[in-house]
């Protein structure tokens, strides 16, 4: 299974959203600090996840939250 996440940090409200295979890793690697783009603003609450049995439809669905229309899909229902 794919997992496409969204974390909120606890520093400053801030989302990010992510592709994972194994979700409690890499919140985990998100709240010590490994991953350079969350690093900054720890700690790290998991707010919304899906999961996808195909890595291209999760890597389409992540791609889709990024964007402008994906973002406000994401607020209006996740945030």
């Amino acid at each position: 299974m794919y997992y496409v996440y969204i974390i909120k940090s606890k520093k400053d409200k801030s989302r990010y959203v992510g592709i994972t295979k194994d979700l409690k890793q890499r919140l985990q690697e998100h709240n010590r600090g490994i991953v350079k783009f969350t690093a900054s603003k720890l700690p790290y609450i998991l707010v919304w996840y899906c999961a996808f049995s195909s890595k291209k439809k999760a890597l389409e669905f992540e791609r889709y939250l990024k964007s402008g229309s994906g973002i406000a899909f994401a607020r209006k229902r996740f945030w």
